[in-house]
């Protein structure tokens, strides 16, 4: 009998039934707040009315229709309503099917429209387990143990984790950038440096989001090096930091934008946004891929693109997202057990510290475990998995946030005695 691989590590126990908004149904029939939302994927909650719809309607006309070989209308529609919501100037798209392959295309895209080698990465960034991703991830060896040699010409900055420096968050700016400038002076030339590829706010690496001061360097630097600017914003697109895309915190603008995750409400889609000049720089036919663009999957795309907008699920995270870090930050303050509570939107992660100071994953692992078994599904993560985090649906309303709120106190004072 088959079985599944025995390196997938399970988050939970459960195994589902059904999804319906912000809730699974496990085979027992047991609901379960999950804020985690397929780790930031089912953004318009489980089996949204109106994206359920536009797939099924979809999988009756067309499932695939490979888009170097033939156009369908679900791919082109999609292409006119991103250009509606991507970032000034970004008026060009490639679509491929996970984080990992955006990523991968717009490294190869930076690598040779620039004709330069190298590229930076954030200290703590997450970009994928793909060779090239997963050389680019420094948000744990977990990612990239084990597959050695990783891939050349990739140079690791530090990005402003105040609370892991122990700074404040101007000092841990200071400090970020004046390594970034050391960093071109002794590893990598700005004139071998193809791209800085950053997230808005490091995911896997604790959701620490980044700063307008530090986004403006890395945007000033790019500019006066004629180096591209590729954000990250697979997790924290679409809404879900409270603004369409996470860089509209820190008035940023990009080179490149990478997309996944809330994009299709749970189907596989990804893709990279580009200037149709900087497109026409990379080598003909070097953008390809069998499923990329899948009709049915951009059927769903547009139609989460529409209940975005209708639902004003932009303004609802902001909202729900100000309740969620305010009600853990009123949690925290009762423990000495959670250092720090941060995040932005529906982004938020308490980060778990022993009583010198030290990262504490044994603690967070009975929050997180807890929790679960008290019907609130969350995950960890950070560098040492330390971090507690909460991802909910963006549908999430007030009453649900409460009473998550509710269930991880009672998970905090039970877990530390506090």
């Amino acid at each position: 009998m088959a079985q599944l691989s025995p390196l997938l590590k399970q988050a939970t126990p459960v195994v589902v039934d059904h999804g319906e908004g912000v809730y699974l149904y496990d085979v027992d029939g047991k609901r379960h707040l999950d804020f985690t939302a397929g780790i930031g994927v089912t953004s318009t909650g489980h089996c949204h009315p109106h994206v359920v719809r536009a797939a099924q309607e979809q999988i009756g006309k067309l499932v695939h229709g490979q888009y170097t070989t033939v156009m369908h209308q679900p791919l082109l529609e999609l292409t006119k309503r991103l250009g509606d919501v991507l970032p000034n100037g970004l008026d060009s798209l490639f679509y491929a099917n996970s984080g990992s392959e955006a990523v991968e295309a717009a490294l190869r895209l930076s690598r040779q429209a620039t004709k330069r080698p190298n590229v930076i990465v954030m200290q703590g960034g997450f970009h994928g387990r793909t060779v090239a991703a997963a050389s680019m991830t420094t948000s744990g060896t977990r990612f990239s143990a084990g597959i050695g040699p990783l891939m050349a010409g990739v140079h690791v900055a530090p990005f402003p984790y105040a609370y892991h420096y122990g700074w404040d968050e101007q000092t841990a700016t200071k400090f970020a950038l004046r390594e970034l400038d050391y960093l071109f002076q002794t590893v990598s030339a700005p004139n071998e440096t193809a791209a800085i590829f950053v997230e808005p706010v490091l995911g896997e690496g604790g959701y620490v989001p980044a700063n307008t001061e530090f986004m403006a360097g890395l945007r000033e630097r790019a500019d006066r090096h004629g180096i591209l600017l590729v954000l990250d914003e697979i997790q924290t697109g679409f809404g879900r930091t409270g603004k369409f895309w996470g860089h509209d915190h820190f008035d940023v603008s990009p080179d490149i934008v990478l997309i996944a995750k809330g994009l299709a409400s749970g189907f596989p889609l990804s893709g990279i946004a580009a200037s149709q000049e900087l497109m026409a720089k990379a080598f003909p036919g070097s953008q390809g891929g069998t499923y990329g663009g899948n009709a049915v999957s951009c059927a769903a795309a547009i139609a989460t693109l529409e209940v975005i907008q209708q639902e004003n699920l932009v303004e609802n995270a902001a909202e729900r997202g100000r309740q969620l870090l305010e009600g853990a930050r009123v949690i925290a303050d009762k423990t000495p057990a959670i250092g720090e509570v941060r995040g932005l939107g529906l982004l938020v992660g308490s980060e778990f510290t022993t009583a010198d100071g030290e990262p504490d994953a044994a603690t967070a692992a009975a929050a997180q475990q807890t929790a679960s078994k008290n019907g609130l599904l969350l995950l960890t993560c950070g560098p040492y998995m330390n971090v507690v985090r909460m991802v909910p649906p963006l549908v999430v309303n007030a009453e649900q946030v409460d009473d998550a709120l509710r269930i991880w106190g009672e998970v905090v004072a039970s877990v530390t005695g506090s």
